[in-house]
């Protein structure tokens, strides 16, 4: 990933913007247990194996594996800089080509499976007497493997090719086309939630329907936010086709560490936005951080009783 970030050599009196290796430590930790807490709530309870949950679960992973990586190669650059390490060295170099395609692969992943979030819920809502029908588990596991099998070769062929331009162009498609396919299901449904909501608060005693247009505000919230943490990371990946000998563009490319910053703080902010608002994950973290439903808890409380 270091490589994305290098500057042409041409003058600029931008001083390119150093990030302090704390701060991607404290996100990753906190990504890390976050999303490491929505995997195992989502195994552990049955009631969440449905396709919805299941790319949940998906996300969160892409994540988890995000976050570990990013911490790992925090901890290195922690070393080298102290004289520990040598970063040079042909192991440190398989070890930082290992991180590079685990996050590379992290981060297509995190883009199809917040696509696949949003396909579940357009089907949800334009055909939901038919949902169990289209969305079954065994369709949705299919379509995972799809995407991890996919997100695993590319990011494998990201890291060996990186300095190609046709991976970056990639890259730069792929996140520019499932943009587009999201904002169409998002604004689609939020149309389709306002409409229901006129005609409901149109019948004669009825309540306004504060539940659809919530609904939509919050479908609304999530694409906004992903469009924040992303963007900046792939324009700079733009820039640095187009925009090669322009200072202003060295500039923007010298805030390259700020782009990763928001990078991981999407990972933060996915639990809080996918799983913590679903009564149902709320209870089981409730249970597994309480220790109210494990046999070895009772064990444990049994003791001391």
């Amino acid at each position: 990933m270091n490589d994305v970030s290098a500057l042409p050599s041409n003058h600029t009196d931008c001083q390119v913007v150093k990030v302090p290796h704390l701060v991607f430590l404290v996100l990753g930790m906190v990504s890390l247990s976050e999303n490491l807490l929505v995997v195992v709530a989502v195994v552990r309870n049955k009631n969440l194996h449905s396709p919805m949950y299941m790319f949940i679960c998906s996300l969160a992973t892409f994540n988890t594996i995000s976050s570990l990586s990013k911490t790992w190669e925090t901890l290195m650059m922690e070393f080298s800089d102290v004289g520990q390490l040598d970063s040079r060295g042909d192991s440190v170099r398989r070890v930082d080509d290992i991180i590079d395609a685990l996050l590379c692969m992290s981060f297509i992943g995190c883009i199809c499976s917040f696509l696949a979030i949003a396909v579940d819920r357009y089907v949800t809502i334009f055909h939901a007497l038919r949902y169990h029908n289209i969305m079954t588990t065994r369709r949705a596991a299919a379509a995972l493997a799809g995407i991890w099998a996919l997100c695993g070769v590319a990011g494998a062929v990201m890291v060996a090719f990186c300095d190609a331009t046709v991976i970056k162009i990639f890259f730069i498609v792929l996140f520019l086309i499932s943009l587009l396919l999201i904002l169409f299901l998002y604004v689609h449904m939020f149309l389709l939630a306002r409409s229901h909501a006129r005609k409901i608060a149109a019948l004669p005693g009825s309540a306004m329907p504060h539940r659809s247009l919530r609904g939509a505000l919050t479908l609304t919230m999530l694409f906004g936010v992903f469009v924040v943490c992303w963007a900046p990371f792939f324009l700079h990946l733009l820039l640095l086709m187009v925009c090669v000998e322009n200072p202003y563009c060295e500039c923007y490319r010298s805030l390259f560490q700020l782009n990763l910053v928001l990078l991981m703080s999407h990972a933060v902010v996915d639990p809080a936005i996918y799983a913590f608002r679903s009564a149902e994950l709320r209870n089981t973290f409730r249970k597994m951080l309480l220790c109210s439903d494990s046999p070895l808890c009772y064990k444990v409380k049994a003791l001391f009783h």
